[in-house]
């Protein structure tokens, strides 16, 4: 235990003898007319490197084999989901509740910017606040019935992500990252965070990994060597995905396209959550 122990064990991820052997459960429920099978975290340990794009394209991508999913964003101060699927409509009340707006293709949404009177207004808020948006955004929305809830967490191991392993029945978080050494241990520190809160990491997305010649097919590691599978093997991942550096992508989330954009690099990675739930039925 720490000197500077407070013993509110609920704002706190360490793992000391003076935690109670019976801990309360301090997950909140959804709404009511809410009933979501799969919680899934996207998160990285730093900004810029995919997270809010590799968190829509699984979300599309599942939706395409035939599943109900959908997107919550808690990257409050830096929300850019909205923008990536086109959404230009602001969410709706329904008494006390809220509605998620949905994308083209169906998928429910749901972000500050979606509230926000101006897309471009500031977030400036202190951590509490934040965290507190973040459990409404869970609790006050009626998701209906959803499969696969995919949520694009702020980067880093901050107040937000501590309060949705706390508060949200999360079954696992998927680790995006890119190939650089200086990533990759910041990669380490939200696994290792997942792991002191008993959160399985699914799977590492290693983005930007690297550019392949549209004339002569060849292969570039534009940013250096990758490091992915040395860090998914130290931690017991096997399931690695590579997503090219690709003008295309950025052009599609650029201009809310992404929803459309074909892509099979993340394909091993939806195997994975779909055998995942089929063995965890038995």
């Amino acid at each position: 235990m720490s000197k500077e122990c407070t013993h509110e064990c609920s704002s706190c991820s360490s793992d000391c003898s003076e935690r109670t052997k019976e801990q309360t459960d301090f997950r909140e429920k959804p709404h009511e007319l809410s009933n979501i099978k799969n919680v899934i975290a996207v998160v990285s340990g730093k900004g810029g490197v995919g997270k809010s794009m590799v968190t829509s394209l699984m979300a599309a991508n599942m939706k395409r084999e035939g599943y109900k999913t959908a997107v919550l964003d808690a990257d409050v101060t830096g929300p850019s989901i909205p923008k990536m699927f086109g959404l230009k409509e602001k969410a709706a009340a329904r008494g006390e509740a809220m509605l998620p707006v949905k994308t083209a293709g169906g998928i429910p949404v749901m972000s500050v910017n979606l509230i926000l009177e101006n897309d471009t207004d500031p977030v400036i808020w202190r951590g509490p606040l934040i965290a507190g948006m973040v459990k409404q955004l869970w609790t006050d929305v009626i998701w209906g019935d959803i499969d696969y809830m995919f949520i694009d967490m702020p980067p880093g191991t901050g107040d937000v992500p501590l309060t949705v392993f706390q508060s949200l029945p999360v079954n696992g978080i998927i680790v995006v990252t890119s190939p650089q050494e200086l990533v990759g241990m910041i990669v380490e520190k939200a696994v290792r965070m997942a792991e002191m809160m008993n959160v399985p990491v699914l799977g590492i997305v290693e983005n930007m990994s690297f550019f392949q010649c549209p004339d002569c097919g060849s292969r570039h590691n534009i940013f250096g060597e990758s490091r992915t599978e040395e860090t998914g093997k130290r931690f017991g991942i096997k399931t690695i995905s590579r997503i090219p550096v690709d003008p295309k992508m950025a052009s599609a989330a650029d201009n809310g396209k992404i929803e459309v954009l074909r892509t099979d690099e993340l394909d091993e990675m939806i195997k994975m959550l779909i055998e995942k739930d089929k063995t965890d039925e038995k």
